[in-house]
Formats: C-alpha cells, structure tokens, sequence
C-alpha cells in the first residue's frame, strides 16, 4: 500500500493545491451557475497563513484541507479531492484531520458550509455528525451552513 501522510502545505504546493481544487470544483460550475467560492481563493495566501494541509499519496498530493480558525470554532472552509483519487476515503480522513487538528487547538466545534445544490457534500457530513444550522445568501452563494461539536 502507498504511504499516505498530511502535512502542512507549503508553497511549492501552491499549483497543485490550486490545480485540485479547479479540478474537484469545476464540475459544479453548471450546477450553481457561477465559478464554487473555493476556485476563487488566493492559495498561496492561505498558505503562507498556515492554514492548508496537503493528503500525500506516495508524495503526490491527492487532496487538500483548509482549516481557518475562528473565536469559538474551527472552520472548515474548504476541502478537494482530486478526482481520480474520489471515493478512496481521502475526504473522510481529512475531516478527521480537521477534528484532531481542532481539539488539539482547545476547539469543541467545526463549522462549514456548502452550496444548496452540492447535496452530496451535505448527505456526507450529516452521516459523520454534522448538523445543519441554517441556510441563507453569503458572498451571492446559497449555502446551507453546518457544525459538529467534539467530544474529546
């Protein structure tokens, strides 16, 4: 089996965060009608800031995560898996990631949210815990908005 490790990004990861992300989102565009939030993020900021992790499969990066810390909560605020490597459990072991990487900050709750349409997306974290908060305009998406409070 290949070795597979997360790590904090860096900047020489930068094309290929953002070649992920344009990747597992671009699908998406018909569907909302605009380009996702998340192909429209500056990488190279968000990783100089510290808050993006790479999935290594074998030292190529399959997926991303980007964790972005608030007063009271984590917030997930943005992951991609690149499509060829979908349906592997790579999503799913970086949501664990992001709860480990939450407690171990003194965090007891993650927030995220995703676009009305990306249904898919909300089944999946429901059936890990998260619970929907609300929904509502943000930026011109209609995004429904989650959390999920930690037990440590």
């Amino acid at each position: 089996m290949k070795e597979i490790r997360i790590r904090a990004a860096t900047a020489a990861d930068v094309d290929a965060i953002s070649e992920i992300v344009d990747q597992a989102y671009r699908h998406y565009i018909s569907r909302i009608g605009m380009l996702p939030g998340p192909m429209l993020d500056d990488y190279a900021a968000r990783v100089a800031e510290g808050t993006v992790w790479v999935l290594e499969e074998a030292e190529v990066i399959a997926a991303l995560i980007v964790l972005l810390p608030a007063p009271d909560y984590l917030l997930l605020d943005n992951i991609a898996v690149t499509p060829a490597r979908q349906g592997l459990g790579f999503g799913r072991r970086l949501l664990a990631f992001a709860e480990a990487e939450a407690l171990r900050r003194g965090y007891r709750e993650i927030r995220l949210y995703t676009h009305q349409t990306m249904v898919e997306n909300q089944r999946l974290y429901a059936s890990i815990g998260y619970q929907e908060t609300g929904r509502g305009i943000e930026d011109g998406y209609d995004r429904v908005f989650m959390r999920k409070r930690l037990q440590e």
